[in-house]
């Protein structure tokens, strides 16, 4: 009887010792690792979001980047057809300036180095106004070359200007003829002016007493005037 009970009682402890150490442990586990599992979901979904905002954010000032590039683009275009348009009425009024100051000029050669401008205007003011006196220098040294552009104020004074052409001035004769870009088409050509080898013409720009080899005083003496 004895047996009986004390083996009843071991195959009681036997199958009772597990089931009640068994339930806290395996209550535990499952509450750490669900619990591991929500912060881990948590924590995914958070750098997720995190993630897709950052992306969305740069995608957005990339955009943004690119527009401004593209107006500043079509800005450059824009400003760099107004320079061409304006450099090219720029170009066109100095070219009408300059034939208009040209068709008013004279040039004068055999200039003394020692001259001033306003020597030279006391010389031709008897021919009328004077609105500029240039005497040309050498652009690297700076000493004068040896001839001078007067510009007057009108067109018709450059007539009265060339009546001076071998006028003494400095214990030197003047050379004086209109400003080369001013000259007639006749004088460029064949014996009636400066040809391309550079003479004298012998009939060219009469005057009151022959061409310009002895300019408006007819003495017949050949001259280079440039």
């Amino acid at each position: 009887m004895s047996e009986q009970i004390q083996s009843f009682a071991e195959t009681q402890q036997i199958t009772s010792a597990p089931e009640i150490a068994s339930v806290p442990v395996t209550e535990a586990a499952t509450d750490i690792v669900m619990d591991s599992d929500k912060k881990v979901r948590i924590a995914t979904d958070f750098y997720d979001c995190l993630f897709s905002n950052s992306y969305s954010q740069e995608e957005e000032d990339v955009d943004l980047m690119k527009a401004r590039l593209k107006e500043l683009e079509v800005e450059a275009e824009r400003l760099q057809a107004m320079q061409a348009e304006l450099q090219k009425e720029s170009q066109d009024l100095a070219a009408e300036d300059k034939k208009d100051i040209d068709a008013r000029s004279i040039y004068v050669g055999n200039v003394d180095y020692g001259t001033t401008p306003e020597e030279l205007q006391a010389h031709f003011q008897s021919c009328g106004t004077i609105n500029r006196v240039t005497i040309v220098c050498d652009k690297f040294s700076g000493h004068p070359k040896g001839f001078a552009y007067i510009e007057f104020a009108e067109p018709a004074l450059v007539p009265q200007a060339l009546v001076l052409n071998d006028s003494v001035f400095r214990g030197r004769p003047l050379k004086i003829v209109p400003k080369r870009t001013n000259l007639p088409s006749f004088m460029l050509r064949g014996r009636g002016g400066f040809g391309p080898r550079g003479r004298g013409g012998r009939g060219g720009y009469f005057g009151r007493g022959g061409g310009y080899r002895g300019g408006f005083r007819g003495r017949g003496r050949g001259m280079s005037p440039y």
